[in-house]
């Protein structure tokens, strides 16, 4: 034992640090592979990260790994680097990082191979069916015929028709080496003979793909475009070069619902490029399918959602991060990952260009160009001949809303469908209504473990909070007097019946986290939009995503002012590229589009901003305040929250762990808090946090790596449930 090889085993666990095993008896697992190892009274899959000489452990303690899963390593040299890297920049357990970066097959051990499992004759047992070896067993002699008979060999369905118990027999031939067993990848490339012809780019679009092309090396670029002003198009051309070179692109889209549309757009233009997908809505074979091919360098094009940032690349080229801006990159549960920052850092590792593409980047993004470090390319006008939109007001001071519709919003929509447009609705809150009220005594139904109001489900029957998943039946009376309860304010849900009662000959389609339940529930509804069955689009942040619907005309923002007042530094921000993003869906075409906002704040500077001078000058200003306020990307956060069932507790470990920090090292970074957090009761739990606030990023990352050991060793740390997030980009 004194000779083996120690092995550093990162294990889904929430531990900073890996474990170390001793090698199975007679192998040398390197660095990427997996193995299968005995796991306090269990078993549980690892990744080999390192081998040692030496354990801090005493040899009488050490155990042995069970068995290698992988005949070479999984993970590659660059993709461990990755994980390492991320683990320690975002101070979360290697062995959870691992897991985050393979599909949920392989965490739980499955062989890798994905194939189809075949079986066929080797030499030996072409031989043996010839000379009739077999003939005193009938159902081996009848395998050993049907095999000779399938040059690719049979699988298990078809050897079934051959001998109904043909398994044994199987396992006999394969014991006599007459029959082997294999995996047949019989993975269908895309469909199309033709690939679709490109466009003519506009010189702006020319501009930003030759200076993307020409980049040697690491490059970031932030591509900056209006909403239908061709960012597509720009990736579209740059990965046709990388194909060209025989490299592979990886795409990132903030939401699966982005994908069926851009996957088909890219599937036309690249018929035989092998695109793969990888989000959350497949399977777990089709997930680890995908994730395999791009391994092995069959894909030239990947495209997912976040987590396939960590995707290993066989001929790495580009990096795409589509709606760069977007939120839907930053995991906000569990290991807290930047997709979007992982990419850039990925893409310098690998020394191949990397594009952040928006029409209204994030603050961040915007200061990195300005500041030199990323290249920004713009792309100023929309394609073809559409104009941008018009924008109009309307004051609901002056105008009263019936079930979330004023007049004017009502007589554009029907004069928008009479000329045979579409009309696409926005209004960000789902349900028929926010709430139910008594006016008797103004109670309304709270959630028992939220403090948030509980949501009508009409056509369900149900009330619900949207924080903690909690529902039951309507309430019938007022809990408090006994009074009638009634539905206040407007939903999707209320919006679509009163839309219908409007607009009755007019097919609507609503999307929301409600009506797309089911794996193909989003593919659907955009279906009947992009065909121009559906007349009327109704949706949630979902139609925010940079969805291309060139039949709309007519865009309404049902209510302006959610986020006008928001507590988080970046409700601005976030606001400011909803409404930009929304607005942009219409008059995308030939025909122009109008834009209607609903709002009681018409006046209000960031409306008025926005409308009269875009989101370049909005930035402008918003990033000036951040400056002088001393938030990011002026500076650079860490967020320690903490949780429990009553308040005290939760305040108690935030305040020690504060105290903990005090004696580290505090130099130029300011530690504020503890605070509950702004919804403090969630989920029956009671929510606290601690902000950390540092003028760079080292002076951060230095602090963070010894604050999370101390707190760590507090006495209520085994027993608190807290978590470290940084680079925190909701405050909640």
């Amino acid at each position: 034992m004194s000779g083996d090889a120690i092995l550093k085993v990162a294990i889904d666990a929430p531990v900073m640090g890996t474990f170390d095993y001793l090698a199975p008896a007679g192998t040398s697992p390197q660095p990427g592979q997996r193995l299968r190892v005995p796991f306090r009274s269990g078993k549980r899959v690892g990744v080999v990260l390192a081998t040692a000489k030496q354990s801090a452990l005493p040899a009488s303690r050490l155990r042995r790994a069970l068995e290698v899963l992988d005949p070479e390593p999984l993970l590659d040299a660059p993709l461990l680097a990755l994980l390492d890297w991320a683990s320690g920049y975002y101070q979360h357990p290697p062995g959870e990082v691992c897991a985050t970066a393979m599909p949920r097959l392989l965490r739980h051990g499955r062989d890798a191979d994905t194939g189809r499992l075949v079986w066929q004759l080797t030499p030996a047992g072409r031989s043996a069916q010839e000379t009739g070896a077999a003939a005193r067993a009938p159902v081996q002699s009848r395998l050993l015929a049907a095999l000779a008979a399938a040059a690719d060999g049979l699988d298990a369905d078809a050897l079934a028709t051959v001998a109904a118990r043909w398994r044994p027999a199987a396992r006999e031939l394969e014991r006599r080496g007459w029959v082997r067993r294999r995996r047949h990848d019989a993975w269908e490339r895309d469909a199309g003979p033709v690939a679709e012809p490109a466009p003519t780019p506009t010189p702006a679009q020319a501009e930003a793909v030759a200076s993307i092309t020409a980049a040697d090396g690491f490059q970031p670029f932030l591509l900056q475009g209006v909403t239908g002003s061709g960012k597509t198009e720009v990736y579209l051309r740059c990965i046709a070069g990388q194909l060209a070179a025989g490299r592979q692109s990886l795409v990132l889209v903030p939401e699966i619902g982005l994908t069926p549309q851009l996957v088909a757009r890219f599937r036309r233009r690249f018929p035989d490029a092998g695109s793969v997908v990888l989000h959350s809505g497949l399977t777990d074979l089709q997930r680890l399918q995908a994730w395999q091919r791009a391994r092995a360098g069959q894909a030239g094009i990947i495209i997912g959602t976040r987590s396939a940032v960590f995707t290993p690349l066989a001929r790495p080229g580009l990096i795409v991060v589509d709606e760069e801006h977007d939120g839907s990159f930053k995991q906000q549960d569990g290991f807290r990952y930047s997709a979007r920052d992982i990419a850039v850092w990925r893409a310098r590792q690998l020394g191949v260009p990397v594009v952040l593409g928006s029409a209204t980047p994030s603050l961040e993004s915007l200061a990195n160009a300005v500041a030199g470090r990323y290249r920004r390319l713009r792309l100023p006008e929309r394609t073809g001949t559409a104009g941008h939109p018009s924008v109009h007001f309307v004051d609901l001071r002056r105008h009263v809303a019936t079930d979330g519709l004023a007049q004017p919003l009502v007589a554009a929509i029907g004069r928008h469908l009479d000329a045979g447009g579409q009309v696409l609705l926005y209004l960000n809150r789902r349900g028929y209504a926010p709430t139910l009220m008594c006016p008797g005594c103004g109670q309304c139904v709270e959630c028992g473990r939220c403090d948030a109001r509980m949501v009508l489900h009409r056509r369900e029957r149900r009330i619900s909070c949207h924080h903690c998943g909690a529902s039951r039946p309507v309430p019938e009376r007022c809990a408090a007097c006994g009074g009638e309860l009634f539905a206040v304010g407007q939903g999707t849900e209320r919006l679509e019946a009163a839309l219908g009662e409007l607009f009755s000959g007019q097919p609507l389609v609503r999307l929301d986290r409600d009506s797309t339940r089911g794996r193909d529930g989003i593919a659907q509804r955009l279906d009947e939009v992009a065909s121009g069955r559906a007349r009327i689009l109704l949706g949630t942040q979902m139609l925010t995503k940079g969805h291309d619907f060139p039949g709309v005309t007519l865009v309404g923002i049902i209510d302006a002012d959610q986020g006008l007042f928001g507590t988080d530094f970046r409700a601005a921000e976030k606001l400011a590229q909803t409404f930009v993003q929304v607005s942009g869906r219409a008059g995308r075409a030939d025909r122009p589009g109008e834009v209607y906002i609903q709002t009681l704040f018409p006046d209000h500077p960031l409306l008025q901003v926005l409308v009269r001078e875009g989101y370049e000058r909005f930035a402008e200003e918003a990033l000036a305040e951040r400056r002088a306020a001393g938030w990011p990307p002026f500076s650079f956060l860490a967020m320690l929250r903490a949780e429990a069932v009553a308040r005290e507790p939760a305040l108690a470990f935030l305040a020690r762990a504060r105290a903990a920090g005090e004696d580290c090292d505090t130099t130029d970074l300011r530690l504020l808090g503890p605070a509950p957090a702004p919804m403090e009761r969630r989920a029956g739990r009671y929510r606290a946090q601690v902000l950390v606030e540092a003028a760079s990023r080292s002076r951060l990352q230095q602090f963070l790596a010894t604050w999370r050991e101390r707190v760590a060793a507090l006495p209520e740390a085994g027993h608190t449930r807290w978590s470290l997030d940084v680079d925190p980009v909701d405050l909640f």
